[in-house]
């Protein structure tokens, strides 16, 4: 097995995504009333309803690209996308009816990492914490914290998806960054699904980005979400050497994003699951880029803030690249990157440079 083998099954993949993508599209006219995603709510910011179901064609793209890779890749690809089920059937239900509450679809994507483990025997037993480690060596304590961090991560990457291109441009950046940890240390199994789940996603992009013809939803989030968590997981039992701190740099912003979602909401007494326009990518295309940008028409300057949020994660990609074999130092790379998103949050919402600290301290937050 050699890595030019992994070209094709990841361009048919891509391809595949790509026309069925453009296949929505061009029907949306058939199912728009089933799959349209609407203008009205306090997160939206596009103008003309929208197909929101894109987690199908990059179902069908990986599903084909699955069929064309290697045996090695497929052990390790079939049973993810297996798992991946519940996590996607949940969120394209959603995308449907609108009617599958939060809680359903954390405990759906939950289910995938549950799973994943039934069907592989592979869990997280470290995170590189003195004492946690020990406690994960139970392995009913190791197959629950598996599930909350997969179906963590998925969750978070469903609450950046809220500007063209940022959640894909995002997912394919941490998956081009796992395949290349992955790829040092010879491993080709593991880099062949990362390149697959980087193509597929590519190819949806591609239709999604610049013009936000068709939506990833929550089907599609969740799919790619839970996919890159477990290539995660995957990584960390396969190398022991690879810093749990690196593996959680790589996914650094969503998961940023979404536990200090978390606290910002309780901070302010509103529902931990409530929507809101505080997220950093919101806050960034209406104080920031709506302005850098004011002679763009809205939709571009949202394309603009996705694809800015999105190459984010460029640099944590990088870093761990550089320091995935030290827990010491990859420890204070990922602390460094979350107090910079605080930071920055921070300037965001009090128009001045503030500590990240006073940040967490205060509650008022403008909208």
């Amino acid at each position: 097995m050699s890595v030019n083998l992994l070209d094709e099954p990841a361009v048919v993949g891509s391809a595949v995504t790509f026309l069925a993508s453009v296949f929505v599209l061009l029907t949306r006219g058939w199912h728009a009333h089933f799959t349209g995603d609407f203008t009205h709510g306090v997160q939206k910011v596009h103008t003309h309803p929208t197909p929101r179901i894109g987690g199908v064609p990059i179902a069908i793209g990986l599903v084909l690209a699955w069929a064309l890779v290697s045996e090695q890749v497929q052990a390790l690809l079939g049973p993810m996308l297996i798992a991946g089920v519940p996590a996607f059937l949940f969120g394209l239900a959603e995308d449907l009816t609108k009617r599958v509450g939060v809680l359903v679809r954390l405990l759906a994507t939950m289910g995938s990492g549950v799973l994943a483990w039934w069907l592989t025997d592979i869990s997280i037993t470290r995170v590189d914490i003195w004492g946690v480690d020990t406690m994960l060596a139970w392995l009913p304590a190791s197959i629950l914290f598996t599930a909350i961090a997969v179906g963590g991560v998925a969750n978070a990457v469903n609450i950046i998806d809220g500007f063209n291109g940022l959640a894909s441009s995002m997912l394919v950046i941490a998956a081009v960054g796992f395949g290349s940890i992955a790829y040092q240390f010879g491993d080709l199994p593991l880099t062949g699904i990362c390149v697959v789940l980087a193509a597929c996603t590519l190819g949806f992009f591609c239709v999604n980005w610049p013009f936000g013809k068709i939506f990833l939803g929550d089907g599609g989030s969740y799919l790619l979400g839970f996919g890159l968590a477990w290539v995660a997981v995957l990584l960390m039992h396969r190398h022991p050497t690879v810093s749990a701190f690196a593996v959680l740099m790589v996914c650094v912003h969503p998961v940023t994003e979404v536990l200090f979602s978390m606290y910002r909401r309780k901070m302010r007494k509103t529902h931990v699951g409530m929507p809101d326009r505080l997220h950093f990518h919101s806050l960034l295309g209406r104080r920031v880029v709506r302005h850098r940008t004011a002679h763009l028409p809205p939709l571009l300057r949202n394309s603009t803030t996705g694809i800015a949020v999105g190459m984010m994660s460029i640099p944590p990609v990088i870093v761990a690249l550089w320091v995935h074999q030290s827990t010491f130092w990859s420890a204070t790379a990922l602390l460094g990157f979350v107090l910079a998103y605080l930071t920055l949050y921070a300037r965001m919402v009090r128009f001045a440079w503030r500590s990240p600290l006073a940040l967490l301290t205060n509650r008022r937050m403008r909208d």
